[in-house]
């Protein structure tokens, strides 16, 4: 289901989490000194100001940490209901990605449900979005 979407603006920071999605991977910022994850992503680590910092691919996996099922039709075309989750990324301490859950009925989601990311492609962004991997 390919959802109408706002396109984030690529830059510096940002392009390899938005693009990653092309080689399957998604992207977090890591940093090689404190060795701690920085998202959304800086070209400075959030945690001791290094600026050797880089994109690493995760797991992909993680735990529903908390969500929600909108109902509210924002945009023209967007098909409610659906599900905004905060995601828990696994390898990743202190990463939570806000995302949709896709792949199966609103009623099915639940807190701690184990998912994965799928992403969905739209003009060259790769929107990283996560099914449940039960």
């Amino acid at each position: 289901m390919n959802l109408p979407r706002p396109r984030p603006r690529l830059d510096q920071e940002n392009t390899a989490f938005w693009t990653g999605g092309g080689e399957g991977r998604l992207n977090i910022v890591h940093c090689g000194d404190c060795g701690e994850f920085t998202h959304p992503p800086r070209l400075l680590c959030r945690h001791c100001q290094s600026e050797n910092v880089a994109p690493q691919a995760v797991l992909g996996t993680g735990t529903i940490d908390s969500f929600t099922i909108n109902h509210q039709p924002w945009a023209k075309g967007l098909e409610v209901p659906y599900v905004i989750a905060r995601v828990k990324l696994d390898g990743a301490p202190g990463v939570y990605l806000t995302t949709n859950i896709v792949g199966c009925p609103v009623e099915a989601v639940d807190f701690e449900d184990r998912v994965r990311v799928v992403f969905e492609e739209q003009d060259g962004v790769f929107y990283p979005l996560f099914e449940k991997a039960d």
